[in-house]
Order: C-alpha cells, then structure tokens, then sequence
C-alpha cells in the first residue's frame, strides 16, 4: 500500500510523539546523553558517545562522491572537519533531520578561494519520505547530496540522544 506525503508525514509524527512520550527507544537515561558524535567516513559509522563511553554505533550513508573534503555547492561530498549539531526538522523530506553547521569560516574561505560557493543544507537524516528507490538501495549505496543517512530507527535515537549544540566530529 502506498501513503500519500501527508500520510507518510502524520505517521512520522505519530510515531515521534510516541517514542517522546513512551521513553527513549535506546533506553538512556536523562543522564544518557551524547555529548559528542563521530562520523567516520570510510567506515560508514556514526557513534554517539557521553565521555569515552559509546551509548551507540549505527551505520549511515554518505554523498555519492564521499571520498574527500567537500569544497562546494553540488560536488556530492560529505564535509570533514569539527561541527555542531543545530536546528532540528520534524516535517524534513526525510524522517527527522537535524542540521550540521557546515559550512565554517574555514569551508567558506577555502570555496571563496576557488571562487565558489561552499554550500550548505548538510543533514542527519532518516529515509526519505517519498522514496524513488527501493529499501534495499537506501541500505547498501552511498545515496545523499553530501547528508549522513541513517534508518529511521536509527534517526529516532539520534533525535532523542543529542541536545542542540552538540559537537560532530567527520573523519575521512
């Protein structure tokens, strides 16, 4: 059965509003939360931390050109470098998103140099909402515009485990 955007968007909220309201998916405590998270870009990993301890690894997805620092607009690049996580995106594409603050002073300067924009819109994301693919792309291929995907399950615990201004560390 196929659900209309409207549908897909009223579930993706149903179902937020009860992992809010029934407790963390993940299981962690107020005191569970990440204060860090690390992307490492060659081996496909996101993992929250609280100290050195990891509260969670899950596998993500990346641009269609991963490899690499992203340097502008379009080139299909996930960004490397020190980030926070800022606002947040119930009613996204995707299932939930929350915005990495790519680009820096850094990234900005490095395309002005080149004489290009630097980009921006970089995402943690769920799958998305209307899909053009089937589940099994989305989980084995390299599929953004230069987010990070993850399952909806995934993005779930994301969402509930991270603060706004949390620290994201990309590794090549």
């Amino acid at each position: 059965m196929r659900f209309s955007r409207l549908s897909r968007r009223l579930v993706s909220a149903v179902i937020l509003l009860v992992c809010l309201f029934a407790g963390n998916p993940a299981n962690a405590s107020e005191s569970e939360f990440a204060d860090r998270v690390l992307i490492n870009k060659s081996e496909r990993k996101l993992i929250l931390f609280k100290g050195n301890k990891v509260l969670k690894s899950m596998d993500v997805a990346l641009g269609l050109l991963p490899k690499g620092r992203k340097i502008t607009e379009g080139d299909f690049k996930t960004p490397e470098g020190t980030y926070r996580l800022s606002d947040r995106n119930s009613a996204s594409e995707f299932f939930l998103s929350i915005r990495i603050s790519y680009p820096d002073s850094d990234d900005i300067r490095h395309a002005k140099l080149r004489g290009l924009p630097a980009g921006g819109q970089i995402m943690i994301h769920g799958q998305p909402n209307d899909p053009r693919y089937s589940e099994e792309y989305y989980q084995s291929t390299d599929w953004t515009n230069g987010c990070i995907a993850v399952s909806n399950a995934d993005m779930v615990d994301i969402w509930l485990m991270t603060k706004p201004n949390t620290p994201i560390q990309i590794l090549p």
